[in-house]
């Protein structure tokens, strides 16, 4: 499945793509500080302390490292080839249209389902607070709303998100503030714990390596959302300077959001109170601190989140299947353009997406959970044709347009491939553990049809 020049026409750049670039510097910067503060951190982290203990710091530090690597390779590619396609145009550039079709579609996949299960997530906590309320009709109010934001002008879509990714970051900040106060001992009416938490109920380790292991696995899959910049950027007023300046802050970023507010929660509260997985770890850490509202407050903070990622999933997924439909990749109708958005991209995204929802209704132990698990692992299978195709493109940028690195992957190549180590150790993390194994297996049946195809396709064009 070798790339070659006969097989490979070189791929129409964006610039002459009829999408508009509505968003400006504001939205870009706003997108790239808040898109790192996804739904999966608020809801999806307290497994990961039920499961690691305080190590979870520990397993977010990693899993981190990672992730900066990963976005720095992903940068780099992105600001000398800006476009709606991201890491599946840098796929098909590097390696062959096979991996463009592959990476695009899966990734389409996910988003799509995303979306889905973020409205169940939002609708669960409206019917909360408005009981006996349908969770259905929320998730399509939702959808509905966001379907028609998208569907109007991108940008609806960087308003949407600008004060969404305000009000997290506002909201985190505060948090991390207070949960420092209240570490130090100077909070009002609070006690500093000390390290009791840290090390009583068991210890750093409480359930030794095994518990580090999933609590791991759990946090690499918190991270999701982060490629979204790189595929906005292409809409923005200047694509080469927001991706410079995302990527360059993206260390601070996941430092300070990810790895500073696990240590203020599990530092705060012991790791096996029940709140932190039925509460959640942000509510339980505010509702120990006592003050009034607080954690009825995050709440409200864990819903625009999770409206947060719709809004940014839907976009993401219809502008993926644009880019793959502009490169000759999929349904000619889905790159249809009016007044500079793919609308159709729109619409189907958001009916695949609402169509997850009927299923975890209607197929609730069947189909829905073999969907689940088929998209379970496929943000590695992103991450390992972004490390390949920065390995790739790295060289040839430098021979043919070295002044297109505007960004550069540190110490390149041993970096990559550090990188690309610490994916394959993360599959086989997975192997090993049962409840990810499934995921594991599922993904890489949906991986291998995808290239199949995509290479079948490839070669009939290049017999025509």
């Amino acid at each position: 499945m070798s790339r070659t020049t006969l097989d490979t026409p070189p791929i129409a750049p964006d610039a002459h793509a009829p999408l508009s670039h509505g968003l400006k510097q504001r939205h870009l910067s706003m997108i790239a500080l808040g898109g790192v503060i996804g739904a999966g951190l608020f809801v999806g982290s307290g497994a990961g302390i039920a499961a690691a203990g305080p190590s979870i710091v520990i397993a977010y530090a990693v899993s981190g490292l990672l992730v900066m690597l990963v976005m720095r390779m992903l940068g780099e590619m992105s600001a000398a080839y800006p476009s709606s396609g991201s890491f599946s145009a840098h796929a098909e550039r590097a390696i062959g249209p096979w991996a463009g079709f592959t990476a695009g579609w899966s990734f389409w996949v996910l988003l799509c389902t995303a979306v889905g299960l973020e409205g169940i997530g939002a609708a669960k906590i409206v019917t909360g607070w408005l009981p006996g309320t349908p969770e259905w009709a929320w998730v399509a109010l939702f959808m509905v709303v966001f379907c028609v934001a998208n569907l109007a002008a991108v940008k609806n879509f960087g308003e949407f998100e600008f004060w969404f990714a305000a009000l997290k970051v506002g909201a985190i900040g505060l948090f991390l503030v207070l949960g420092v106060l209240a570490v130090a001992g100077v909070l009002p009416g609070t006690d500093s714990p000390g390290t009791s938490n840290l090390t009583g109920q068991g210890g750093f380790l409480p359930h030794g390596s095994e518990g580090l292991v999933v609590g791991l696995l759990a946090s690499v899959f918190a991270y999701g959302g982060l490629e979204t910049v790189t595929i906005a950027a292409a809409e923005s007023q200047n694509p080469v300077q927001g991706v410079a300046r995302a990527v360059r802050t993206a260390m601070w970023r996941i430092a300070l959001f990810y790895i500073g507010s696990m240590a203020v929660i599990v530092t705060l509260v012991p790791w096996d109170s029940k709140e932190v997985v039925e509460k959640g770890p942000y509510v339980a850490a505010l509702d120990h601190l006592g003050i009034p509202g607080a954690g009825q407050l995050m709440n409200v903070v864990v819903f625009v989140a999770l409206l947060s990622a719709m809004n940014a999933n839907i976009y993401g997924s219809s502008r993926i299947a644009y880019s793959l439909v502009e490169r000759g990749q999929g349904p000619k109708a889905l790159g249809r353009v009016s007044a500079g958005v793919p609308r159709v991209a729109v619409l189907v995204s958001c009916v695949f997406g609402f169509v997850c929802v009927l299923l975890s209704y209607w197929r609730p132990d069947d189909v829905f959970p073999w969907l689940l698990n088929m998209i379970g692992a496929v943000i590695l299978v992103v991450w390992i044709f972004i490390a390949v195709s920065q390995l790739l493109l790295r060289r040839r940028v430098e021979r043919e347009a070295p002044e297109k690195l505007v960004v550069r992957m540190w110490l390149f190549p041993a970096l990559t491939w550090v990188a690309l180590a610490g994916m394959a150790a993360i599959f086989v993390l997975m192997a090993r553990q049962p409840d990810t194994r499934v995921q594991l297996y599922s993904t890489g049946g949906m991986t291998l049809f995808l290239a199949a195809v995509g290479y079948a396709w490839q070669r009939a064009r290049a017999a025509r």
